[in-house]
């Protein structure tokens, strides 16, 4: 019994030392580390007390903390920074549908601001501005080297006012000038109409608005073309649109499935991570979708596309998206501040990132650039040719009532509606004849 207790106290002793061995390093490094932080912070006194004290000119002490704020976020991401409490009330009112400026999401890449997407129908769209391009002065002051803040403070002014840009475009050889007329930003988050048969929905921003805009404007163009027996598919068209709230974006993708995992996000903690699933009800009764994308699509439309996709609810159509797959979380802070911090990743239904890849097409179609001087160019279309109908005296087809007749006008009518259209919109004329396709293999009952 001694030899059991003395061996039993002897474990218990090794015990003790072993774990001694283990926490004694652990302890003596976070202390270590807790100094260097502390040392570091000591070093960033210094030098602001240095620059107050024998900068060549006063400087602003709140504007020099900010600036240390500002450039620690940036140094993370492109996509977090800090939001003065004027930058955060602007914020707060883009979210909402409603803000003045040029119109244009733009990024930063390699020094210089980067279009990620003109808004449809505001002065940048109306200027030509596209996506991919690259500014590289406002006003003839180079961006080079600023922040993306303070670039986008270059571009900010009052409305009505004129601001010129300097682009860089692949394809062309030289950077050119663009004036702009600076005006209130009146996002209409989603816009609808019919062609043909097809509902379009052209999503341009996912704000407050959107989903609501979108289930309202569906059921509308539904009730106009007499029901939803009537219409062969949807188109929603996400091009050029960079993205916004993450919930809208989630109940877009929801609107068309009634069951499976939307997105989910995944933190630098596993505690941190959501998963978003869809609940019962499709707005599209099971009609078939083509989703748009391109180059300009990004983040919450990345979100809406891969979702679909990877269920298998919609033939994905046009260029691969930009590729922002990481989700940013805004902080309020003391004095109406706030800082917009990148907090987790998201992945598609499949488990795929998107960040820094984007989403591949099922079908890749470019969109034709336009060609320069086309107004002036020589009129090339082909000239009518004559029919058996045109021949003077020709024979009446005897096997069609009038009835049907008619019925085959209008199907030409509508064809050459939408020969018309690849002209003005190539890549929406081909999602609209790949439903076009799709519905006339449906059997007739």
């Amino acid at each position: 019994m001694k030899k059991f207790a003395m061996a039993a106290v002897g474990g218990t002793l090794a015990g003790i030392i072993a774990t001694t061995q283990v926490v004694g390093p652990l302890l003596a490094q976070e202390t270590a580390k807790s100094s260097n932080v502390y040392e570091q912070l000591d070093l960033f006194g210094d030098i602001f007390e240095r620059i107050r004290a024998q900068y060549v000119e006063d400087v602003d002490s709140k504007e020099l903390i900010e600036a240390a704020i500002d450039g620690m976020l940036t140094s993370l991401d492109p996509h977090s920074s800090y939001l003065s409490p004027d930058d955060a009330a602007a914020m707060r009112v883009q979210t909402r549908g409603e803000f003045g400026g040029l119109g244009i999401e733009v990024t930063q890449e390699e020094g210089f601001v980067k279009v990620v997407s003109p808004i449809d129908g505001t002065p940048a769209d109306d200027a030509g501005v596209e996506s991919g391009d690259f500014i590289t002065h406002v006003d003839g002051d180079s961006v080079l080297g600023l922040t993306l803040d303070e670039a986008v403070e270059m571009m900010r002014g009052p409305v009505g006012s004129e601001i010129l840009i300097t682009i860089v475009r692949e394809g062309e050889t030289e950077p050119f000038d663009v004036s702009i007329i600076r005006d209130t930003i009146k996002l209409t988050a989603v816009r609808t109409r019919t062609e043909g048969d097809t509902v379009v929905l052209r999503v341009t921003t996912f704000n407050d608005q959107t989903y609501a805009n979108l289930a309202s404007g569906l059921e509308k163009q539904i009730e106009d073309a007499g029901g939803i027996d009537n219409i062969n598919g949807i188109v929603v068209d996400l091009r050029n649109n960079p993205g916004g709230l993450l919930n809208q974006a989630i109940r877009v993708s929801d609107a068309f499935l009634d069951e499976g995992e939307i997105v989910s996000t995944r933190g630098r903690e596993i505690q941190d991570g959501e998963r978003f699933n869809a609940t019962d009800g499709d707005l599209a009764q099971g009609k078939p979708i083509v989703v748009l994308i391109n180059g300009g699509s990004a983040s919450a439309s990345e979100i809406v596309a891969g979702a679909l996709q990877d269920h298998r609810r919609a033939i994905v159509v046009g260029t691969k998206s930009f590729g922002k797959g990481s989700v940013q979380t805004v902080m309020p802070l003391r004095g109406d501040g706030a800082m917009r911090l990148t907090t987790a990743r998201y992945y598609t239904p499949s488990g795929r990132s998107i960040q820094a890849l984007g989403v591949s097409p099922d079908i890749i179609v470019q969109q034709p650039r336009t060609r320069p001087n086309a107004d002036e160019a020589e009129d090339e279309s082909p000239r009518a040719l004559r029919s058996e109908a045109d021949l003077r005296g020709s024979l009446n087809n005897d096997s069609l009532s009038e009835d049907e007749i008619k019925q085959i006008e209008a199907d030409r009518d509508k064809a050459e509606a939408a020969a018309a259209l690849r002209e003005e919109d190539y890549q929406l004329a081909y999602a609209i004849d790949i439903l076009k396709g799709l519905s006339a293999l449906v059997p007739v009952e």
